[in-house]
């Protein structure tokens, strides 16, 4: 009789270790997926804050279209802890908030593909974001994309060691087979501004045409306000009234929106202007009390159909972060122009005399290193 009831309670205590196991094995499980990226990372080194309050640069190594999951110590403790940093309350004033690190930068591609699966294009726009959780704030940089640079990693194709920048997403796309490191387009785009610039991002984010005209259209449109009028019409034969925008407040759909981000009249530099208007009008638009709520379903509805390595995790921080950002503590920021001017040079891979912006790379450098410290020369 006594054994059998010693048995009964090893038996239950067996099932009991059963169920704290599994229940152990799924929160590693979510841990892990949520901190899963959703497309191949970038493998650049990672910039970490050390004990001096200086950057430290640790290599990280991403075979091609490998995910990176931290593998969760088997421990109690570091379990607990990684569960707390989910769910522990907003961060006190000295600390990041939401969460995040003090500082999040990432590569953004405006691809000028329309199909979706993201295996050609052009950058047809390259901004760097910095956004800073320690004291929220956003920083956009426009970089040209007509620089001629050096493309590193895909010499052994065609004899490529030079293009335009847009070109180095253009030929790490998986479409080319040019590239066999990590991170595909953005990957060897954002090595190019490393090797060439000193620049080191975090992550990146694509999106293609298509995919930025059902992003305009889901959020019922962008408001703009201009002070002068804009002619959409000189690629067009004949005058289309809808495409000149006067003076005053216009409302536009994704379409209108894409056009006005696309238009260079009569300088290329008009461009940047141009989608800074956009970007700022979409962020407006994305930050009313009205969109914040509606903000991960919108992001959960278009989160198949953009390139990006940031992770559920790195998207929740973001959407958490954009409540403290304002029109304030958001800058649009682009090179002087004078530091730019007009050539043109041989392109061996299209076998074409090409139009290029030439400036000194030591100046960019120059900006970039204070971009990435936080600040930005006054003018």
């Amino acid at each position: 009789m006594e054994l059998k009831k010693m048995n009964r309670k090893i038996l239950r205590s067996l099932l009991i270790l059963d169920v704290i196991i599994a229940g152990f094995a799924l929160v590693f499980v979510l841990v892990a997926l949520w901190n899963k990226p959703l497309g191949p990372v970038l493998g650049l080194p990672t910039t970490l804050p050390n004990q001096e309050g200086n950057t430290l640069n640790l290599p990280v190594v991403n075979p091609k279209n490998s995910v990176s999951i931290p593998e969760p110590s088997p421990t109690h403790s570091s379990l607990l802890s990684q569960i707390v940093s989910l769910l522990k309350p907003p961060a006190s004033k000295s600390e990041s908030l939401c969460g995040g690190p003090p500082v999040m930068t990432f590569l953004v591609v405006g691809s000028d593909g329309r199909s979706g699966d993201y295996l050609y294009g052009l950058a047809d726009s390259i901004r760097i974001v910095r956004i800073g959780f320690a004291t929220p704030n956003v920083m956009v940089l426009d970089i040209p994309r007509d620089l001629w640079v050096e493309i590193p990693d895909i010499s052994d194709h065609y004899g490529i060691t030079h293009g335009k920048l847009n070109q180095a997403y253009f030929f790490g796309n998986p479409g080319m087979g040019y590239y066999d490191g990590p991170g595909e387009g953005p990957g060897l785009l954002a090595r190019t501004l490393e090797q060439n610039f000193g620049l080191s991002v975090d992550h990146y984010l694509a999106v293609d045409m298509n995919t930025f005209v059902r992003l305009v259209d889901a959020v019922d449109g962008i408001d703009i306000y201009l002070d002068s009028t804009i002619d959409l019409t000189h690629n067009h034969d004949g005058e289309i009234p809808e495409y000149v925008l006067g003076p005053g407040i216009h409302h536009l759909d994704g379409q209108m929106a894409l056009k006005l981000a696309r238009n260079r009249y009569p300088t290329t530099f008009q461009r940047a202007r141009y989608q800074n208007l956009v970007l700022r009008a979409l962020q407006a638009k994305l930050l009313t009390p009205a969109m914040l709520p509606e903000l991960p379903q919108l992001i959960s509805q278009f989160a198949q159909s953009v390139q990006t390595d940031l992770s559920p995790n790195d998207i929740n921080m973001l959407v958490c972060i954009s409540k403290a950002l304002t029109k304030d503590n958001s800058s649009m920021l682009a090179f002087p122009e004078d530091m730019f001017s007009s050539g043109h040079i041989y392109d061996p891979y299209r076998q074409v005399n090409t139009y290029i912006m030439e400036t000194d790379f030591n100046q960019i450098r120059s900006y970039i290193a204070d971009f990435m410290n936080g600040t930005w020369p006054m003018p």
